[in-house]
């Protein structure tokens, strides 16, 4: 499973999960059997040519339109800001849908 988030660096360990109009990297994050295997980062999300199953955002306006015409499941993390913290509240399933 392959989930894309917007940062604000390149930093795993630093990085902040960040609004996607002010996202300066895209982290995508491999996931297998409940474990991050690798992440890899973009300059832009026009970049990645693997397919996207999830993308975390970090309010309930962002615009992710182009994401739900790709049938992109969009997810929110209210508080979780960190990839640590955004990955174990996707694992627990404590990020929230988008309201339509």
């Amino acid at each position: 499973m392959l989930i894309l988030l917007p940062m604000d660096s390149d930093d795993t360990q630093e990085g902040r999960l960040v609004p996607v109009l002010e996202a300066k990297k895209w982290a995508l994050l491999n996931v297998e059997e409940g474990q991050i295997v690798e992440i890899n980062f973009y300059d832009t999300k026009e970049e990645i040519t693997e397919w996207i199953e999830v993308v975390v955002v970090t309010g309930d306006y962002e615009p992710v339109q182009d994401f739900m015409e790709q049938q992109i499941m969009v997810l929110v993390a209210h508080t979780q800001r960190s990839i640590d913290d955004v990955f174990e509240a996707f694992l627990f399933k404590e990020l929230h849908d988008m309201p339509f």
